[in-house]
């Protein structure tokens, strides 16, 4: 049974989402402030803890921190965001904090247990077809999955690791957000670039040289993403 982390301080929207994700049966912990759920996270609860579903405005230390915080101690805990306002730059920084994903509040339970699936099937090992590389210092082990840089190892989150496999499957060829969105987030049915542009800056910051000169994740301008070195 997957475990999810519910991070809302909202008492009546918590309450509904919890009875929502254990009637699909999921098991849930609740934290109603950013410093509860690290705190949860941090014991021998935390352990449990599949995913973590995080509300934006929380009262004290404010959503984006606690993403920051979540994504420090953990690379693999798969993090879907909460906004109760679709504005750019709320969505934006949230996803660079280290968010995998987001959805805008009031939020359907179908939509909601649909994101949480797709996220913990991006969560599971699942090595994409094409050569492991080796290229100038990068190298990717699509068998192992792991991924080191000049010989040290990069941890990556699963939706970057498998945005880098997905990318380095097919060396050269130029991937549209569209297809990165469908066979990444498995978002067949929300055409939202921002999830693919934050993922793609966070994952230059980490295996780049120079991140504003990308040697291997490069920019088509117009098209989309394709994989180099140069």
């Amino acid at each position: 049974m997957p475990h999810v982390l519910l991070i809302e301080d909202d008492a009546s929207v918590r309450d509904g989402m919890e009875l929502v994700l254990r009637r699909h049966g999921y098991g849930v912990d609740t934290a109603a402030t950013g410093e509860q759920a690290l705190a949860l996270l941090a014991g021998e609860r935390g352990a449990r803890v599949e995913l973590a579903v995080l509300d934006l405005m929380l009262p004290g230390m404010d959503g984006f921190e606690v993403c920051r915080r979540i994504r420090a101690r953990s690379a693999t805990l798969p993090v879907i965001m909460l906004t109760a306002r679709g504005d750019d730059s709320d969505i934006v920084t949230g996803l660079e904090a280290g968010a995998d994903d987001y959805v805008v509040k009031p939020v359907t339970a179908p939509v909601l247990e649909a994101r949480i699936r797709a996220a913990l099937r991006r969560a599971e090992p699942s090595a994409r077809q094409g050569p492991d590389a080796d290229l100038a210092g990068l190298v990717i082990d699509r068998a192992g999955l792991t991924v080191t840089r000049n010989g040290t190892p990069v941890p990556l989150p699963p939706t970057e690791l498998r945005l880098l496999l997905e990318l380095s499957a097919s060396p050269g060829r130029v991937l549209s957000r569209e297809q990165l969105l469908e066979s990444v987030w498995d978002h067949t049915y929300l055409g939202d670039s921002r999830l693919v542009d934050a993922a793609v800056g966070r994952l230059r910051a980490k295996i780049e040289d120079v991140p504003a000169k990308p040697r291997y994740v490069q920019t088509v301008r117009g098209f989309g993403y394709r994989f180099g070195p140069l």
